[in-house]
């Protein structure tokens, strides 16, 4: 199997509240929809989020309902601080939670956690060490 991922789905509690959120608040393009059971954002060469009802998406899926916080991390590298800081304030200001704000870590980056409206995680990133060629290659 090649190594590859073109679709992240998240099990929402809300596709409304999700859109408002995502669509609305930080200004994604809607790629298609279907009202109120999914919307789908493409955020990348060949990704797409995936905003889907919880419900139907445990019936297709088999998963578990979403607990309080669900456990995974949704990362937006950026290329300098000052970057991280403005994303980190539009998100704030669509609404976002602001669960960690933007430090200098460890490891050596620069980096915040925000929380979208079901408790998702994003981390809003600038690592110094971490490059992507034209070929869309990681390098670190």
């Amino acid at each position: 199997m090649q190594p590859r991922v073109d679709f992240i789905s998240l099990g929402v509690r809300s596709v409304p509240a999700s859109r408002a959120f995502y669509v609305d608040g930080l200004g994604w393009p809607v790629h298609k929809e279907v009202p109120g059971d999914v919307v789908f954002i493409q955020v990348n060469h060949g990704l797409v989020l995936s905003l889907w009802d919880a419900g139907q998406m445990q019936a297709e899926a088999g998963v578990n309902a979403p607990g309080p916080v669900p456990c995974i991390t949704l990362s937006h590298n950026l290329g300098s601080t000052e970057e991280v800081d403005q994303v980190m304030a539009e998100a704030a200001a669509a609404g976002a939670a602001v669960v960690a704000e933007p430090v200098t870590q460890p490891w050596g980056g620069y980096s915040g956690y925000f929380a979208d409206p079901d408790g998702f995680r994003w981390e809003v990133a600038y690592n110094p060490t971490w490059e992507v060629d034209d070929a869309g290659t990681v390098t670190v």
